[in-house]
């Protein structure tokens, strides 16, 4: 892309919509800093930091929408180039993303000039989970990875797990600003929600792991006929472009304009999100005193301690031996 002044004001946000005419509502993301930190500090080559963006702003979508502090997760694990990626969402406010190589299947990916995200994904399955803490029960959707996007992906969870009709669409690349290429993703989610029960109906597949009892809804009445007002807020949903998602200087509020503007959209107060890690010192040491002794003995470096490095944020933490001995006898 070309050299762009990038409007930071606009970067690292969500915006809820509704369009009540349509009975629709949803949300667009923005990803800037937040995004290009995570990717440039592991540098990824592009096509695995386009997917990993991808995935992040999808779980960036999904996770502002959850009204508790707690945790939402993405996770893929599969048998392509990238064999596995994980994006946490702490609500209400910050993301951190990591991704799993197999560097063979990479450079042959490239080789073959097979780069789509179902290329690089494969076969496996994407994870989804909501986790309000402990005292409450963990719920998980799974969908089958068969090389379709995570767009698709996404559709697919929705019908599954939510029984909600929604579209999504996706987009990662770089913007050069002062000369140094910037990663961006953006992201916009439009769901049908209308008020009355009888522009929806049960729809006639296998509820997968919804809960029992409960009917998958769709926007169809039962003669197959999809519903005209979810008709055309999906079809404009679908018109969106990359360059529209990822433009540092348009806004989300002018992409809601220029998509809606006969129906009116409503747009609301906007979520800021960031990058943080959840790791400290103190988790890590957590995990170590729960390593048999020797495990522990076995992680010994050269100088004498024990050194973790966290996979999402790549801090190092150093402990002496003793320190992690301590704790152990205290708990004993």
């Amino acid at each position: 892309m070309a050299d762009r002044s990038v409007d930071v004001s606009l970067d690292d946000r969500v915006v809820p919509f509704a369009v009540p005419d349509l009975d629709v509502r949803g949300r667009v993301a923005r990803l800037g800093a937040s995004i290009d930190t995570i990717l440039d500090r592991h540098d990824y080559p592009a096509p695995v930091a386009r997917v990993l963006g991808e995935a992040a702003a999808l779980t960036v979508l999904l996770g502002t929408a959850l009204k508790f502090e707690g945790r939402f997760q993405l996770q893929t694990k599969s048998d392509g180039p990238i064999s596995m990626m994980v994006v946490d969402f702490n609500a209400p406010d910050n993301f951190r993303a990591v991704a799993h190589l197999d560097e063979a299947k990479l450079v042959e990916a490239i080789a073959l000039d097979r780069l789509s995200t179902g290329d690089l994904l494969g076969e496996g399955h994407l994870a989804m989970t909501i986790d309000q803490g402990s005292a409450t029960t963990r719920y998980q959707g799974i969908v089958a990875l068969q090389g379709q996007s995570l767009e698709e992906a996404a559709h697919q969870y929705f019908l599954q797990s939510e029984q909600i009709p929604t579209r999504v669409r996706l987009g990662v690349g770089t913007v050069t600003s002062g000369g140094k290429p910037q990663w961006r993703a953006g992201g916009i989610l439009v769901q049908f929600m209308p008020h009355s029960p009888d522009r929806l109906r049960a729809a006639d597949i296998h509820p997968g792991d919804a809960p029992e009892g409960h009917d998958i809804l769709t926007s169809q009445d039962p003669d197959g006929i999809e519903d005209d007002a979810w008709t055309e807020a999906r079809s404009l949903v679908e018109t969106v472009e990359d360059h529209e998602l990822l433009d540092p200087m348009l806004e989300s509020e002018r992409l809601l304009y220029r998509l809606f503007h006969e129906r009116g959209a409503r747009v609301f107060e906007p979520v800021a999100v960031r990058e943080a890690c959840r790791c400290s010192r103190e988790r890590v040491l957590t995990m170590l005193r729960g390593f048999s002794p020797d495990d522990r003995r076995a992680m010994i470096a050269d100088d004498g301690k024990l050194g973790v490095t966290c996979e999402f944020c790549s801090r190092r933490y150093s402990f002496e031996p003793s320190e992690v001995e301590d704790g152990q006898a205290a708990g004993s």
